[in-house]
């Protein structure tokens, strides 16, 4: 029967392993959301109307910020996964 501490510690792996999956999978696709050169899967999103909107810089700002965001607590899932490995073994 496991004792109480390596059951919490399976808990606090899980949700870092679940945090980890949500996070890359929502980095690609903020990622894939940018425009580059060629317009990028934005312009899918009606990026092509973006030209003409004065509000598009909003937009994109916004989108850089979620990136940066997402990327940082992305950043410390993977910190907290690595001290979880260290302290487990």
């Amino acid at each position: 029967m496991p004792n109480s501490k390596s059951k919490d510690l399976t808990t606090v792996k899980l949700a870092l392993e679940i945090g980890i999956l949500v996070t890359s999978v929502l980095l690609v696709v903020l990622v894939l959301l940018h425009r580059g050169k060629g317009g990028g899967l934005s312009s899918l999103f009606g990026g092509g109307v973006q030209s003409s909107l004065s509000g598009s810089s909003v937009v994109e700002r916004n989108l850089d910020r979620m990136t940066i965001l997402v990327g940082l607590l992305w950043v410390i899932l993977i910190i907290g996964m690595e001290l979880y490995i260290k302290l487990s073994a």
